[in-house]
């Protein structure tokens, strides 16, 4: 395996896998070699066969493989029982096939006329009439490589240098190679770097080096436990890894929004939600742009869950950064007060009048002082609370007043209580119907991004369909003209079934 930066795209890296020959009479074994096969046909965008010579019977024996393939690789884990016949699960993942003949020899001609390599490859798959096996044997490859490969494309190379001087061809120059076959080389490669795709998995899924990384792995330890590769289980292990990544992601971004825009104490509750449900849409985004194939919405759920977790968290901060602050400012402002008390100033005639008068004036200080947070009522109301005993002992005490002025300055105090009770109760309920909305714009933001998310999925879903039908009639075209009707009548069930996919996909809705 060599990887490259990709010499004609930017920010892509070119990846080259490069498998030992097949057919290799020493192993002794052609297992290994369908393996290889299956193996560089799962894990490539453009595959590029090369072979000596001509295309003749015997270069397309040696390409049995093709034929193997349905027996090598599934699709799905849990195929249907067409799909045997149906190719259309694998041509969305198959890669593109390029034939590369070595040593070329002969005219590339057509009765008597010029054709290209392109053309020279279409005629040499080009079916045989007959029914006998031998017609079956010389048929086979060509329909496999037809039917899965609709994209081929094909390069004829002449003996790079003089038959004396290949022995040392790894040591030759350019210049000391046959120019013919330098010329024949760069338009091969210039095809390879302006025409191979990104590897691309069922879904529009591409393929990156972590995600080449899974596959790998995925795929041989299926083949080494004696199972099949299944691009479907394949792409699904993938998903686990990577959504449970893009969950991680999503809170890490979070977590960067919330602690660069966030100052507790907040104001109100309403301010630290606002920025909650900012910063939550993003995380959802980042969630949705890098997970994929989330069954049953498994990890999206998990993030919501997190989400909201992180939510009762910075409630309980804003709480406590609330509470320290007016605790702290309580017992700056108001220590003057309580020096007066320990000095009994208020313990005499008159005195309550003078109590009442202070505590009005330093609440009001109180009052005005910024970012005080959620629980400014509650710990002021906790504070006066706690010197009610004091004022009322006070009241008492104080001699200038009569007890028909003192009976209504007890109800004067415990109406001001009820009231500041019923007040903070109703902020309560307040809070309480705020958390309760935002956990229903929170579902609706999951809820929208979802569908969206769906949406796109869908459209490209089509798209791909739709690539795959015209190929699949285009096929059909094809043997029709070649006189091959069963084989068409079989095309024709494939896609029948391609068309059906295409009609639920058209009518499917999603109820969240």
């Amino acid at each position: 395996m060599w990887c490259v930066p990709h010499p004609k795209k930017s920010n892509h890296t070119l990846v080259l896998l490069d498998t030992e020959g097949l057919g290799d009479v020493e192993k002794g074994d052609n297992q290994n070699d369908s393996w290889i096969f299956a193996l560089a046909i799962l894990l490539s965008s453009t595959f590029v066969y090369n072979s000596m010579g001509t295309i003749n019977q015997q270069a397309m024996d040696q390409l049995h493989y093709v034929t193997e393939l349905t027996d090598r690789i599934r699709a799905k884990s849990s195929p249907d029982a067409s799909e045997v016949e149906d190719s259309a699960a694998f041509l969305s993942f198959f890669p593109d096939f390029v034939w590369t003949l070595r040593d070329f020899s002969l005219d590339l001609e057509a009765d008597g006329q010029p054709i290209s390599a392109d053309q020279y490859l279409e005629k040499s798959l080009t079916l045989k009439q007959g029914n006998s096996q031998k017609d079956n044997n010389f048929n086979l490859p060509r329909l496999c490589i037809r039917k899965f490969f609709p994209k081929k494309k094909c390069f004829i190379f002449d003996r790079p240098t003089h038959r004396k001087k290949l022995s040392q061809l790894e040591t030759l120059h350019d210049d000391d190679l046959d120019a013919e076959f330098v010329q024949q080389v760069a338009t091969f490669c210039s095809y390879i770097f302006n025409n191979s795709k990104i590897k691309t998995l069922s879904g529009g899924i591409q393929v990156n080096g972590p995600r080449l990384e899974s596959l790998v792995q995925t795929f041989v330890n299926a083949i080494s436990c004696g199972d099949l590769p299944c691009m479907e289980n394949a792409v699904l292990a993938l998903a686990e890894i990577e959504n449970s990544a893009a969950v991680k992601k999503a809170i890490a971004h979070y977590d960067q929004q919330m602690g660069q825009k966030l100052q507790l104490p907040t104001d109100t509750l309403q301010e630290l939600l606002d920025l909650h449900r900012a910063s939550e849409k993003e995380a959802i985004k980042v969630f949705m742009k890098n997970s994929f194939k989330d069954v049953d919405n498994l990890f999206q759920k998990e993030l919501a869950a997190e989400l909201e977790k992180k939510l009762d968290d910075f409630c309980k901060q804003n709480m406590k950064a609330s509470s320290d602050r007016c605790s702290a400012l309580l017992e700056d402002i108001f220590t003057p007060l309580e020096e007066s008390l320990k000095q009994g100033i208020y313990s005499k005639p008159g005195g309550y009048h003078l109590f009442i008068k202070k505590t009005q004036e330093l609440k009001n200080t109180y009052l005005q002082e910024p970012r005080k947070g959620v629980q400014a009522e509650e710990i002021l109301q906790a504070y006066l609370k706690s010197k009610e005993s004091i004022a009322d002992a006070i009241l008492q005490t104080d001699q200038t007043l009569t007890e028909k002025e003192k009976e209504i300055e007890m109800q004067r105090m415990k109406a001001e209580s009820a009231e500041a009770a019923a007040k903070m109760l109703e902020e309560m309920q307040a809070e309480n119907q705020q958390m309760m909305e935002q956990k229903e714009k929170s579902h609706q933001e999951h809820v929208k991004q979802l569908t969206e998310k769906m949406e796109r999925d869908r459209i490209q879903f089509m798209a791909e369909q739709e690539r795959l039908l015209d190929l699949k009639l285009r096929e059909q075209a094809l043997l029709q003209k070649e006189g091959f009707l069963n084989e068409s009548r079989q095309l024709q069930k494939e896609i029948h079934n391609l068309q059906l996919e295409m009609e639920r996909q058209k009518e499917q809705c999603t109820i969240i």
